[in-house]
């Protein structure tokens, strides 16, 4: 005879194990013809002053809407932290002559941040020479903001002909210093240049420039009933060309695929100024290399991107947030396999989190969690279609499987927008979560599905075998590792919270943890691209004949190596 609980209709047991969030402020699970459990849970955001972290671990997974608030005198300069990098001789120093020419050029005062000629204040350049977490810290003097294709091509001509460094920089939001100085390299700040140049809602293509706001273009292409295909934490914030020449990833790599797919055709000046006008809108161009891919994740370094044209899908009118409980590894697995096979089409995220990664968030942030119980591994599943009563079918159908088969052990669903995001915020929250108790190393890796929650394994089985880690005691500075990630692209975020930076700490990751991605053919850059924090570390993911090969585009391309220096190869 089969246990009792299995012969209660999952739905309904789902619903008697959860009475008490059925009160005001929690959760209720819906099946077909009952109202489903909801949930309220507002996180607190938690700002801490950090210490300077030396590896290149980054310190958070998207960057979020707002900086932490750190003065720019408390940063190093790069040129410190990284006493092995020298300045390239071959590069110029800005003149006033140079300052001059690029003036007319420009025409603009707006166009220009000059502290060669004049006497500007740092704080003044502190969010060009700065990233978004304050660890890099570059010493330009010279900000140009071109507004048009034809001035950027003339920058870039000037500067290869006067061999002046350059950096291109977009929402600077990235997390491994790509869009920021070194040295004193210019930076060529593209936010002026945020103009939509075309959309056709029939095609769904658009065509814009590329220091449109990504906010900016899903909210454009929203109001044609379509969707920009990237989304992610610093939307308010990142330009679509950055997103571009670093292949984000983001939350709906799942359902809408990735920038080498999306992408139709691009604008770009190449170093020497020439303008590679490739803004196809064609979805078939069979005609010789395609090599606007060179373009997308090559971070600024062969060149830089004016303009894109990218296909943006049709808009979901119904979307579907689920929240759930898992027993074990294996368990989210199933439920990975089982999704994919039953909601097909309209499954559009499947994200992983570990139990140890929704209790940080809830230390941090106060908020309380959906379920009531506790359980080793918990997933969020988000369905998007154009019709609610199908698609709704179609989750519960899936819910009721899931938990028939013990798959799932327990689970809420959203039924209002608020809910909604509040489940999301769950996932979304750990990020900030983790840096809540003074620190926080994040690694950003790819590994093949079997084996992506082993590493969270041995990484904490390290932590607890070196003396270096206690849940509680103040005196060892790890607190937890958690794991947690998009399970429809194999991307892990390996999170080790600590109390305070510590070289111990450091020691003991790097370079084990990129070993320990090596042996399983994996890579240690899933979504955050090289920039200057993983450049030394290409080797574990690529092989020596590739990265001879990418070197001979990047001479080919900018032989003087004006373009981004000091990063990526």
């Amino acid at each position: 005879m089969p246990p009792l609980h299995r012969t209660i209709p999952a739905l309904r047991r789902l619903r008697l194990a959860n009475t008490a969030f059925q009160q005001p402020a929690h959760l209720r699970l819906r099946p077909a013809t009952a109202p489903l459990r909801c949930l309220h849970v507002t996180p607190r955001a938690q700002e801490q002053e950090k210490a300077e972290s030396t590896t290149s671990a980054s310190s958070a997974d998207h960057a979020p809407q707002d900086a932490p608030d750190r003065a720019q005198s408390k940063i190093k300069y790069t040129s410190d932290s990284y006493p092995d990098l020298k300045r390239d001789s071959r590069f110029k120093k800005v003149s006033k002559e140079d300052v001059e020419h690029f003036k007319n050029l420009l025409g603009s005062e707006a166009a220009i941040l000059d502290g060669v000629t004049k006497e500007t204040g740092e704080e003044d350049f502190e969010q060009y020479n700065s990233d978004w977490m304050r660890k890099y810290r570059g010493q330009c003097r010279l900000v140009l903001k071109p507004e048009t294709t034809e001035q950027v091509s003339g920058v870039l001509k000037y500067c290869n002909e006067q061999c002046l460094a350059v950096v291109p920089q977009g929402g600077n939001s990235g997390l491994v210093g790509g869009s920021v100085p070194v040295f004193d390299e210019i930076v060529i700040n593209l936010s002026r240049m945020n103009k939509v140049r075309s959309f056709d809602d029939v095609s769904g293509v658009l065509v814009a420039d590329s220091g449109v706001i990504l906010q900016q273009a899903d909210e454009y292409v929203g109001e044609h009933n379509h969707i920009f295909p990237l989304d992610l934490g610093a939307k308010g914030t990142c330009q679509i060309g950055a997103n571009v020449a670093t292949n984000a990833g983001g939350l709906r790599l799942l359902r809408y695929g990735s920038m080498h797919g999306n992408i139709l055709g691009l604008e770009c000046v190449l170093p020497d100024g020439t303008v590679m006008d490739d803004l196809s809108k064609l979805r078939k161009n069979n005609t010789g290399y395609d090599l606007k891919q060179l373009f997308i994740g090559g971070e600024g370094t062969i060149g830089i991107i004016t303009a894109i044209s990218i296909l943006c899908p049709q808009r979901s009118s119904a979307v579907n947030v689920a929240y759930f409980g898992l027993q074990s590894y294996e368990k989210v697995m199933d439920a990975f396999k089982e999704a994919k096979k039953q909601l097909g089409e309209i499954l559009s995220a499947f994200e992983l989190m570990d139990a140890q990664s929704q209790q940080l968030y809830h230390q941090a942030s106060g908020a309380k969690l959906p379920l009531e119980g506790e359980h080793p591994f918990y997933c969020l599943i988000e369905t998007s279609g154009s019709n609610t009563e199908h698609d709704s079918e179609k989750l519960n159908a899936f819910l009721e499987h899931v938990m028939s088969e013990e798959i799932v052990a327990d689970g809420v669903v959203a039924e209002s927008e608020t809910q909604l995001q509040s489940l999301w915020a769950c996932r979304e929250g750990i990020s900030e979560a983790g840096q809540h108790w003074g620190g926080v190393y994040k690694y950003d890796l790819s590994l093949p599905l079997p084996e992506l929650y082993s590493l969270v394994e041995d990484t904490r089985k390290m932590f607890e075998g070196n003396g270096l880690m206690h849940p509680e005691d103040e005196k060892f500075p790890v607190k937890d590792v958690v794991g947690y990630g998009h399970m429809g692209d194999s991307n892990l975020h390996l999170n080790v919270a600590t109390r305070r930076y510590d070289k111990d700490v450091e020691k003991a990751l790097e370079p084990w943890v990129y070993e320990w991605v090596s042996k399983r053919q994996g890579s240690i850059s899933a979504e955050h691209g090289l920039g200057l924090a993983k450049k030394g570390f290409i080797g574990y993911s690529r092989s020596e004949t590739m990265i001879k090969l990418m070197g001979k585009i990047k001479e080919t391309f900018d032989p003087n190596g004006i373009m981004n220096p000091y990063k990526y190869i």
